[in-house]
């Protein structure tokens, strides 16, 4: 019995290891306050893609929920079979993550790979998550991969303008679009875990914001509808 449970305890001890190692990384680093401008063959000022800075104060909630959530599943769920299918997904996103900020500091194309391989290892463990202890095991993995979901995409945009291959305009519809589509494919398959959406439409709203002055009116349209269709779609789920 104990040699069945090692494997499980091992993967909770990476786990809230990762969540501890991924919430000290900005501190552990130069830190970042994204990408600057003259990181891009055509310099990013302002780009209509990226949310207001406020809206990365998510970040703390983030690493905060992850640390308690990993912690408690450590401590008291270290063997429970709810809990540990998700596990190696999440260690493995919080892992990449560690070493984000340094990398998104060097390269952005690397950065952007990165944070693909992020998302897509959180989305594993989301759909792997089980529903005992929701706010501890669930809730905070479920806006850690929401954010993701958001910030992947814009990465997408910056690349997209920053590279010169489309307008500024047009590359954040572009990234809009695939964010949105991913985040209704979630949400709707899901069937549960809100907060992946609310995390989302935190996001929407903070580009909302940071496209109000001047007023581009076709990004923050856009924002509105995802807003309104993730809203629709959490009016589906089971829970």
């Amino acid at each position: 019995m104990i040699k069945q449970d090692f494997p499980k305890v091992l993967w909770a001890f990476v786990a809230a290891l990762a969540a501890l190692a991924f919430a000290a990384s900005p501190f552990l680093s130069d830190g970042f306050n994204g990408f600057s401008p003259d990181q891009f063959p055509v310099p990013q000022d302002n780009p209509p893609v990226q949310p207001a800075g406020y809206a990365f104060s998510i970040w703390g909630l983030i690493y905060l929920w992850l640390i308690i959530g990993t912690g408690f599943g450590l401590v008291r769920r270290a063997t429970d079979e709810d809990w540990a299918p998700a596990r190696p997904w999440l260690a493995a996103s919080l892992v990449i993550g560690t070493a984000w900020i340094p990398a998104a500091n060097l390269s952005v194309p690397v950065a952007t790979v990165m944070i693909w391989l992020m998302l897509g290892t959180a989305v594993m463990a989301l759909y792997k998550l089980g529903d005992e202890d929701r706010w501890l095991q669930l809730s905070p993995v479920a806006i850690y991969a929401g954010w993701l979901t958001a910030a992947s995409c814009v990465s997408v945009g910056l690349m997209l303008a920053g590279y010169g291959i489309l307008n500024g305009t047009l590359a954040a519809l572009v990234s809009l679009a695939l964010a949105l589509t991913i985040a209704l494919f979630i949400q709707f398959s899901l069937h549960r875990a809100p907060e992946y959406g609310l995390a989302v439409i935190w996001a929407l709203v903070g580009i909302i914001v940071s496209n109000s002055q001047p007023l581009n009116i076709a990004v923050s349209g856009l924002c509105v509808i995802g807003i309104l269709a993730i809203l629709a779609v959490r009016g589906t789920d089971t829970e």
